[in-house]
């Protein structure tokens, strides 16, 4: 088996997981458009000195973090869906296959990224029809880094599932990993006004750049120069990808 045929078949076996469980796709559009309704419409009112001060009113402003935890909360988590093929046997016929590991991993992370980047889509257009001063001309590049977004951090996942042996192991690990990177992203407030000893926690966060790159796109706002925010994000995403195919190449199967 060439590469390219099994980087098609480990994506199309990802898109086709994905759509046949109907009640995942409706769960990842109802979560975050309801916490973007009521947590929006919470702090429209009290946010108003803050959205005078960065130009945007509050629902604008979260609409780019919602999105991009979209991507990344349903990218991480799907990682572990490697485990779930070591108990099931289908990882063995991977490993064992006469092809290269590198590719299967890249087509497997391929095919989860684009479905959840799909979601945040979904999620941006009801976004777009919801808050009307988002920029139309930034939707498709809004996109594009929703799906480097769910390519960096589905290789995480990736990785951190080859290495674990149990479910809950790898879902204890993405509970204490989710909130605190999106709390710690910028998603919900301007790190602009946020105390100096405060903002590297911020700065070594992946996912601030995911978000500061989304809100330039989608407002024409950002709190980090645009070319810094590109080049993090396209490098960690190269360095996460690269992590997951060695990490999965040493995986073995008890």
């Amino acid at each position: 088996m060439n590469e390219r045929n099994i980087v098609y078949a480990m994506l199309y076996r990802q898109l086709k997981r994905y759509f046949r469980a109907r009640s995942r796709v409706l769960g990842t559009i109802i979560n975050p458009l309801m916490f973007f309704l009521f947590l929006g419409m919470g702090f429209s009112a009290s946010m108003r000195g803050m959205s005078a001060a960065i130009g945007v009113d509050y629902l604008a402003f979260l609409a780019p973090g919602i999105a991009v935890m979209t991507a990344f909360s349903s990218s991480f988590i799907g990682g572990i869906s490697v485990i779930w093929d070591k108990e099931f046997g289908f990882l063995k016929e991977v490993l064992v296959a006469p092809a290269s590991r590198t590719y299967a991993i890249i087509g497997r992370a391929l095919g989860d990224s684009i479905t959840s980047a799909l979601q945040s889509l979904l999620i941006i257009a009801l976004m777009y029809v919801i808050v009307p001063s988002l920029r139309i001309e930034g939707l498709p590049f809004a996109i594009a880094i929703c799906f480097i977004t769910s390519l960096m951090f589905n290789s995480l996942g990736i990785a951190i599932a080859s290495k674990m042996r149990s479910p809950e192991g790898f879902q204890l690990i993405v509970n204490v990993l989710i909130f605190p990177l999106i709390f710690l992203s910028g998603a919900f407030y301007p790190i602009n006004n946020l105390p100096d000893v405060v903002k590297p926690i911020f700065y070594i966060n992946p996912l601030t750049y995911s978000v500061d790159l989304t809100r330039y796109f989608m407002t024409g706002i950002s709190s980090l120069p645009i070319y810094l925010s590109l080049s993090a994000l396209l490098l960690l995403t190269s360095i996460f990808t690269l992590l997951s195919a060695r990490v999965f190449n040493k995986s073995t199967l008890d």
